[in-house]
């Protein structure tokens, strides 16, 4: 367990002191601890900007796209590959969905420029080739949120199989035999006894996922966004970035990132309460 604890102390909790600045107007040649204390001046900056509800907005819409469409797909697959009765088939199977988490989101972003751009996207191409306009995949905001889930299911879907398939192969198989001797087919099986028995892991990843509401993926965002589509794609961590990497801010973007942040915090603690009280095991 040391190497894990030595992470998390280092990377994890040791910054957290780091915080101390968005309550300050940080000056890297004072220091942490002579800089001006200015209380919650940023964050009463960041609520009255004219973009804060555009990019709260955005924020949780690619989030409640993900887990309205993406969440419950390693779920089903999980539940596809376990019913497959070759081995076999059923390693190599895994190996390739697995395949694409493996990718970074650069070479997934260059991918689909590959496919989707308008002058020389494949997918363009072959419209173009059947006597169709081309489609601006790309630089469409109505397209912009469907198309990053579309991405996460692609690269993730199948890695997010590997925890529930661990629940899966926890499950006693008297279990399954009990049910084949009183008639009950695959598709029985599968609701009356392998959900049951993974639904507190289902649980808890729904809760970690609550605690990431805020998270919207900096990387896959930043990639995709362009002028176009600025409106839709723009979200906290872009703008995060924007404040304290590009302009200096380091105190406004610290309070910009405590803020999403806690309500991650506030998100995750409510779930759990609402799973405790339907009669699940939370996460504590």
């Amino acid at each position: 367990m040391l190497p894990g604890l030595v992470y998390f102390l280092v990377f994890k909790y040791a910054p957290l002191w780091g915080v101390l600045i968005s309550f300050q107007d940080y000056s890297p040649y004072r220091g942490f601890w002579h800089s001006d204390w200015v209380g919650f001046k940023h964050f009463a900056r960041f609520f009255s900007h004219p973009d804060f509800y555009l990019l709260l907005r955005n924020t949780v819409a690619i989030n409640l796209f993900n887990l309205v469409f993406f969440f419950p797909l390693p779920i089903i697959l999980s539940l596809l590959l376990n019913e497959l009765r070759s081995e076999l088939y059923k390693r190599v199977l895994q190996s390739i969905v697995y395949l694409p988490h493996f990718l970074s989101w650069v070479i997934i972003f260059g991918m689909t420029y590959l496919f989707l751009s308008q002058q020389n996207g494949l997918v363009n191409q072959l419209i173009a080739h059947f006597g169709g306009e081309t489609v601006g995949f790309m630089t469409d905001s109505r397209l912009f949120w469907p198309l990053l889930t579309l991405q996460s299911i692609w690269k993730e879907a199948g890695w997010g199989t590997v925890i529930f398939l661990a629940a899966i192969a926890g499950v006693d198989t008297q279990q399954y035999e009990a049910a084949v001797m009183d008639g009950a087919n695959r598709f029985r099986q599968m609701w009356h006894i392998t959900l049951p028995a993974i639904r507190n892991v289902v649980v808890i990843l729904l809760i970690l996922r609550m605690g990431n509401i805020m998270d919207a993926g900096f990387e896959q965002v930043f990639l995709m966004m362009n002028g176009a589509v600025s409106q839709v794609a723009d979200i906290i961590d872009t703008y995060v970035y924007r404040a304290g990497i590009q302009q200096g801010e380091f105190s406004y973007s610290t309070a910009v990132g405590l803020f999403k942040s806690l309500i991650g915090f506030v998100m995750a603690l409510s779930a759990n309460r609402l799973a405790k009280r339907f009669g699940d095991g939370g996460i504590y």
